[in-house]
């Protein structure tokens, strides 16, 4: 078993160890009384969500590329890789194999993940917009606010950042360029690398030269994804017999995940489940916190790793497994 394969072990322990530790001995009551129907629901919404990703991957590489149900595969697996992997680095390698296999080429493929991943951006910023209203007409207390006044300013850094790379990306390939020169890199090399950063960068103008109404479905794909998934959390607190309105969670979720990405463990494993232990508390006390981050890990996290590992070992095949496992371990 790799270094990676461990790491993750031990995160989805630790996981699991901090609302076991948080909840006490009245977290298993809280669980059997939570209902089957709404766990059933949620999970069902997941599936939905696959489904609308899946359709969301097949506009943009094209339709007569991919079929319905082999894009569903791919997304799921695709899905898998994230969750796997440290800081999701698993997820563009996945897709871009997988989509080699169809005859999209490995730029078109890595672009096709930058694409989804900017209109993920862009429904955040819509849906913080959306909250932000909310706030103004509904009363708030002080600590909901410093939330929402982090929340703001980790989106808005992370715009400029990508403005400033999209106005000055000529420069940060000259300095690309320089770095790799100056620490040794062959010519031959640096020349290959070049050629793939220019075709990544060709086929990302490709997607964005997409006829709007594509683009459009795009995003509209990407919201009621996001949509089904930000409200698992909501749900699971109604289902504890919480009121938390949905824009709280939509702020609790969105800064907890956060701070499992930056953690690069495998899927936030641990540190997103601590954050979201820390932010949540103060709003529906320890008990409900504690069964609220099982319940809600379980759909959107470790569903996503029981249902996705035999799709991605059917689909990726050992091959890209090993591959996933060096690049990672």
């Amino acid at each position: 078993m790799s270094r990676h394969w461990w790491i993750l072990a031990a995160a989805l322990t630790g996981a699991v160890l901090i609302p076991l530790l948080l909840g006490g001995s009245g977290l298993f009551g809280r669980l059997r009384s939570f209902p089957l129907d709404l766990l059933a629901l949620m999970l069902g919404m997941i599936v939905l969500g696959w489904y609308l990703n899946a359709q969301r991957l097949r506009l943009l590489v094209g339709r007569r590329t991919l079929a319905q149900r082999r894009a569903i595969g791919i997304v799921m697996a695709t899905e898998f890789a994230i969750c796997a992997t440290p800081g999701g680095a698993g997820g563009p390698l996945t897709l871009m194999a997988l989509l080699m296999r169809h005859g999209v080429p490995p730029s078109k493929g890595t672009a096709t993940y930058a694409v989804e991943q900017l209109s993920d951006l862009l429904f955040f910023i819509c849906a913080l917009v959306g909250v932000l209203i909310f706030a103004l007409t509904h009363a708030m207390n002080a600590y909901i606010a410093s939330l929402l006044g982090i929340t703001t300013a980790l989106l808005i850094g992370v715009v400029v950042v990508l403005a400033l790379l999209g106005r000055f990306h000529r420069q940060v390939f000259l300095l690309n360029g320089w770095l790799v020169g100056r620490l040794g890199v062959k010519q031959r090399r640096k020349r290959r690398w070049a050629r793939k950063m220019i075709r990544f960068r060709n086929a990302l103008l490709d997607c964005f030269r997409l006829p709007r109404r594509v683009l459009l479905g795009v995003f509209a794909l990407t919201t009621l994804h996001w949509l089904l998934r930000y409200s698992v959390l909501y749900l699971t607190l109604r289902g504890l017999g919480s009121e938390l309105a949905w824009a709280w969670t939509f702020i609790v979720q969105l800064l907890a995940l956060t701070a499992g990405q930056f953690s690069l463990l495998p899927g936030g494993a641990g540190s997103a489940d601590l954050a979201s232990a820390a932010l949540l508390t103060p709003l529906v006390g320890k008990s409900t916190t504690a069964a609220a981050i099982l319940i809600w890990r379980f759909v959107t996290y470790y569903f996503y790793l029981i249902v996705g590992a035999p799709v991605f070992v059917h689909l990726a095949g050992r091959t890209l497994f090993r591959l996933l496992r060096t690049r990672q371990g």
